[in-house]
């Protein structure tokens, strides 16, 4: 595993990258909280609540929803099950994003209604921030060999090592780093957030720019599956692209439904 060592501490790039995101993701939240003219507190209020619910939320997705490689490593549903302290121990498995969403979003619910915040201002506020931070995280899973996808003889396809090629591929030497796609897929969503709430913040209601963070992002993921080796079953359903493919539904349909033409009576 790659890092970089001070002794005693060895420190992970996938870790240090982790953590560079959501530091960056947290920095563009408050920026854009502040130009919103909300309390530049409520982001520090709410970064550890986020932080530590997104993280149980993203493991408690892996748990229930593991990969095919983390199964073919017994690292199953069933085992976490019987061997609670796995669930504990972050290092063993993964994590998975769908959770960590749907934790965040529960969180700021919360909170919105505890200390009556504006929620969908809120939203509008960390969308673009969240971006950042997958976008700076998913940089990451090339140190860690991991979030490849299918084989290609592209001249950008990803070299993955021996020990991290998946069953039946370990002849196989380049794939498609979706890792990589999807970083620079959520590096334009930030951009295109934040272009969205600059040139139309006249016709833009609160929420919007959250919506159309959903829209794009669950677009991304939704296709990307598509390319993925080491997908989530459950059922014999690609769990992820499933959930993704219905967020991009209900985030379309909201966006529709609230800049929907008038009926004329």
């Amino acid at each position: 595993m790659e890092g970089v060592s001070f002794c005693p501490l060895f420190l992970r790039w996938n870790g240090i990258l982790l953590a560079l995101g959501i530091a960056l993701g947290a920095l563009l939240f408050a920026l854009e909280a502040n130009r919103r003219k909300l309390d530049p507190e409520v982001v520090y209020y709410l970064f550890m609540p986020l932080l530590v619910w997104g993280l149980i939320g993203a493991r408690l997705w892996h748990i229930f929803t593991p990969p095919l490689s983390s199964v073919q490593l017994g690292l199953t549903t069933r085992h976490y099950l019987s061997n609670p302290l796995d669930m504990l121990a972050f290092w063993i498995g993964g994590y998975g994003l769908a959770g960590a969403l749907l934790a965040g979003i529960l969180v700021l619910v919360y909170f919105s209604r505890k200390y009556e915040l504006p929620f969908w201002e809120l939203t509008d506020s960390i969308a673009p921030g969240i971006a950042l931070a997958q976008a700076v995280g998913r940089v990451g899973n090339y140190f860690n060999q991991e979030l490849y996808g299918l084989p290609t003889n592209l001249p950008w396809g990803i070299f993955i090592r021996p020990p991290n090629r998946l069953p039946g591929y370990e002849a196989v030497e380049f794939y498609h780093p979706l890792f990589a796609y999807e970083a620079l897929l959520n590096l334009a969503n930030m951009v295109i957030l934040l272009w969205l709430a600059r040139r139309f913040a006249e016709k833009l209601q609160p929420g919007d720019v959250f919506f159309a963070y959903l829209v794009f992002y669950s677009t991304v993921r939704f296709l990307l599956e598509f390319l993925r080796l080491d997908v989530a079953l459950v059922g014999g359903l690609n769990v992820n692209q499933a959930f993704f493919g219905a967020l991009f539904v209900v985030a379309a349909a909201a966006l529709f439904w609230r800049h929907r033409p008038a009926r004329e009576l």
